[in-house]
């Protein structure tokens, strides 16, 4: 029997195409795991990029009106770090000299605000990766923009301190082959694999070119904590800018992925201004999340675990404040992360202030709507794989919002993600927190002076107290 030469081309044609398929199958994908990170929001172009957490006060707080209740923690005002110190009276004379006023104590003075988009300029963005790789590629952030943004190019090298940087540890930046990209409003884009030699525990000096261009909003994250730079026209791979200015945000840059084995993974903590690290020192990656990150780094059983700090000060649970919601961010911040595999939530404080203040009450909440909230998160992580630590909830009283009221609030929620087997798992961070001798006050050691944010020992101290086992067992 003869087969028609049509049907001999096409039988062929199908193998073939079968074999193709079968080939380009059985090649494994890389495997991308996110060593950095930061959780960017809305910031309107000119305004400074750092944002003070909501409740930190920064003068000396006002005692509330008589009808406080007694015995409230309000009643009186909390002694605070900020307070200006009494001043001795001044003896009458006859031509008196006003006691000059004490200065009050302030967070470290930020940069002046950038306007981004007017001219030609150069950011080199220094940011602290946890875990190496000998390649890695940048994701660049137009999420809250309103207009394209163009970024004309882009570079990446190791920091060898300040804005100087290491040009054999370095690697120019493409997208799709090209050296420029576009990025659409409310959108990000991830660069082409660049091979670079990235240590672990390293700075990362991400330098990239903003042609002029509108710019009204700006996608950032602003609490660093990190001294970055930008400087005038396309420097992106000058080995040290020439006079720049500095900033303490991270503008336009998402994270940075590396290319690693199958067994690694990521930690992402996910929270407020604790998480975010509020006052910590400046340039000493003194967060919980950092403490963490080192002690993985130093047992080899968790060696290959990065730590991804999606902290937002001021944010909430359930109502967006400073950023979105967490309920809203969520899958932005955490499930669209590289090679995550564990999540630690440290979030309700900044709900339960608000919702209780005895100055301002708003967005009042329960504690039954918080833990249906975290129960939301911790279902959406499960159905991603993703193991869920929830973190009790550090103390708050003497805070400029705290209140008895929510305080029987966070205490109820404590106790809910103590016990509760829904979850993985838990972290007493409040417990590694607080004064023995005033539970529900911080130990004053590891109080930076707001009785809400931690000082630098007590961030060691939360990122001490996190058992490593929880990321060890299967």
């Amino acid at each position: 029997m003869t087969t028609h030469p049509r049907f001999s081309r096409l039988f062929l044609l199908l193998a073939f195409t079968a074999i193709a398929a079968t080939t380009y199958a059985a090649q494994p994908p890389d495997h991308w795991v996110g060593t950095w990170a930061a959780a960017p929001f809305a910031a309107n172009n000119g305004r400074p990029m750092t944002t003070l957490p909501s409740a930190a006060p920064t003068f000396p707080l006002v005692a509330p009106p008589p009808s406080s209740p007694a015995g409230s923690p309000l009643s009186q005002p909390p002694a605070s770090a900020n307070a200006a110190p009494a001043q001795a009276a001044t003896p009458a004379t006859p031509t008196p000299e006003p006691t000059p006023a004490p200065t009050p104590v302030r967070p470290p003075t930020r940069p002046p605000a950038i306007v981004y988009g007017v001219t030609d300029t150069t950011l080199r963005e220094i940011v602290h990766v946890t875990i190496g790789g000998p390649m890695l590629r940048v994701i660049f952030t137009n999420e809250f923009g309103t207009e394209p943004l163009t970024i004309g190019a882009a570079h990446v090298a190791v920091s060898q301190g300040g804005s100087t940087i290491n040009l054999v540890s370095a690697a120019g930046l493409t997208f799709g082959g090209r050296t420029s990209v576009i990025i659409p409003p409310g959108a990000l884009v991830v660069s082409d694999p660049a091979t670079v030699n990235l240590p672990a525990a390293s700075d990362l000096a991400i330098s990239f070119f903003l042609p002029a261009q509108p710019i009204n909003g700006v996608s950032a994250h602003g609490s660093a904590n990190q001294t970055s730079y930008t400087a005038p026209g396309n420097v992106v791979g000058a080995k040290t800018l020439d006079s720049p200015t500095e900033i303490r945000s991270w503008p336009f840059v998402k994270g940075v992925d590396v290319k690693v084995s199958a067994a690694s993974g990521a930690v992402v903590a996910f929270g407020d201004s604790i998480t975010d690290g509020a006052f910590a020192a400046i340039n000493q990656n003194a967060r919980w999340p950092d403490e963490l990150a080192r002690r993985l780094l130093a047992d080899p059983r968790t060696a290959g675990l990065s730590v991804l700090n999606e902290g937002i000060g001021g944010n909430r649970i359930l109502h967006d404040n400073t950023g979105p919601s967490a309920l809203a961010r969520f899958d932005r911040d955490v499930i669209a992360l590289s090679g995550v595999k564990y999540l630690i939530i440290l979030e309700a404080i900044n709900d339960i202030g608000h919702a209780y203040d005895t100055h301002r009450v708003y967005d009042v909440v329960s504690a039954d709507d918080l833990i249906a909230g975290y129960m939301q998160m911790a279902e959406r992580a499960h159905t991603h794989g993703i193991k869920v630590y929830i973190a009790t909830l550090t103390p708050y009283v003497g805070a400029s919002y705290a209140s008895p009221a929510g305080e029987q609030v966070r205490q109820a929620v404590n106790q809910w993600i103590r016990t509760t087997p829904q979850i993985d798992g838990f972290i007493d961070f409040d417990k590694a927190t607080q004064d023995p001798a005033n539970p529900a006050m911080f130990l004053p050691a590891y109080d930076h002076g707001d009785h809400l944010h931690p000082s630098d020992p007590g961030y060691k101290a939360m990122g001490d107290a996190i058992d490593l086992k929880l990321f060890t067992s299967k």
